[in-house]
């Protein structure tokens, strides 16, 4: 059964930095697309970065662009999301997902979710 597992989450003031994981097991990691969302209570889960099953492209949502990195290395199974300059409206439960090939915005297209990690940015 495949699993993805994130961590790195956590409670940081306005402005620091976290840095997520997410290690993929049984699965063929190097032919999936990855993709960071993030979910608040009463919200939708909205995409927040993804990348492709190269790391040749890379997708941020707009509230994001310029402050998260999304990064991959296929050797250890592990998509990163690196996240500088946070706000106190990033806080969220971030999951990671995985979909075949090329990153998507479309949340059902991912086939596989981790069961996430709280990130909470204090103000």
């Amino acid at each position: 059964q495949v699993q993805l597992v994130e961590s790195g989450g956590g409670l940081v003031q306005a402005g620091g930095s976290l840095r997520l994981s997410c290690a993929a097991s049984r699965l063929t990691f190097s032919t999936y697309a990855m993709g960071w969302f993030r979910q608040v209570p009463g919200r939708e889960r909205e995409l927040v970065a993804a990348i492709s099953w190269d790391g040749g492209r890379t997708d941020y949502a707009d509230s994001v662009e310029g402050r998260f990195t999304i990064s991959r290395d296929n050797a250890k199974n592990t998509v990163y999301l690196q996240m500088n300059n946070l706000k106190p409206e990033d806080t969220a439960v971030y999951y990671c997902a995985a979909r075949p090939y090329e990153p998507s915005t479309v949340r059902y297209s991912y086939q596989y979710w981790g069961q996430g990690t709280q990130v909470t940015v204090s103000s």
